[in-house]
């Protein structure tokens, strides 16, 4: 019976040793940048600003907002009062049932509405990899803009390096009204979250945009792989010349504008010691170049192209 005993706590240790090994880390930086004006969204409040941008990151089993389902009392209240308090609520709940794992959040400044919030150095793990955020529109009956359980792994389970994607405003469905106040009646009955896109006072133009960027991939350490792998000259003039001294297995080199276009890409030998990248007629500015290892770690660097 002993034997027994010691024997299957040797497997469940194995076993979790395995799934920690298993696992992957990277770290981001998400930015909302709004564009809210207008000439596109309607005349706007003298009080025009942003409540903080707030979520979680999670696992599949959880979705905490989304068109077509009812807001919670966490979203609701994000949406009328810019109230951080039951939703932060909800997220902590999550995590306790283990479906996430961290709560989100960052003030936008300036308090106006062309404004942006910035998460900086947000570990997240391959067990939680789908990202949800929220901010109101603030002054406004019930209006919010965020993304609902957006994956940061692609689809061959790799940390995506650099998405910029468009924001447009939702109304929670929890409060009529049609212009920017907060003194509305409730919605009776409350109805399904949905998109304000042509809805008054909105056009079909984006009220800001989402950038994700990874930082870097925790798994594999930095003194092997991102130190080792060197670009130069930076900034440069014509040709980008990476020099790879351990051989690392590099599957592509992607570069990406600012607003996270990707402008080029090369699929190099995978352990080549050096090549060369043509710049291919981009034009100066500032770019993110990214080193993808063959097992999905990504090294990313700023490039400054004359």
């Amino acid at each position: 019976m002993k034997k027994t005993t010691l024997l299957l706590s040797i497997i469940l240790i194995l076993l979790a040793v395995q799934l920690v090994l298993s696992q992957s880390m990277a770290r981001y930086t998400f930015t909302f940048t709004s564009t809210w004006n207008s000439t596109d969204h309607g005349t706007l409040p003298g009080s025009a600003h942003w409540s903080d941008l707030v979520g979680a990151t999670h696992n599949n089993n959880i979705t905490f907002w989304e068109p077509g389902q009812l807001a919670t009392q966490g979203i609701e209240d994000v949406a009328e009062l810019g109230s951080n308090t039951n939703f932060n609520s909800e997220v902590n709940t999550a995590i306790g049932n283990g479906d996430a794992d961290q709560w989100l959040q960052a003030t936008f400044s300036p308090f106006a509405a062309i404004s942006s919030a910035t998460l900086s150095n947000i570990i997240v793990s391959s067990d939680f990899p789908l990202l949800t955020l929220a901010s109101m529109v603030a002054p406004s009956p019930d209006w919010f803009v965020g993304v609902s359980g957006f994956s940061l792994l692609d689809t061959g389970g790799n940390w995506k390096p650099m998405v910029t994607t468009d924001m447009f405003v939702y109304d929670a469905g929890t409060e009529d009204g049609t212009t920017y106040s907060t003194s509305n009646p409730d919605s009776n009955p409350q109805v399904d979250i949905f998109s304000r896109v042509n809805m008054t006072p909105f056009n079909d133009q984006r009220i800001g945009y989402l950038t994700i960027m990874l930082d870097e991939v925790l798994n594999v350490p930095e003194s092997d792989f991102d130190r080792s792998v060197r670009i130069y000259p930076n900034p440069v003039t014509d040709v980008i010349h990476i020099y790879n001294p351990l051989g690392h297995d590099i599957a592509r080199i992607s570069i990406y504008d600012m607003i996270g276009n990707r402008v080029s890409e090369l699929t190099p030998l995978s352990n080549d010691t050096y090549f060369p990248v043509n710049r291919n007629g981009l034009n100066s500015g500032l770019y993110l170049i990214a080193i993808q290892h063959e097992n999905g770690s990504v090294s990313t660097r700023k490039l400054v192209l004359k």
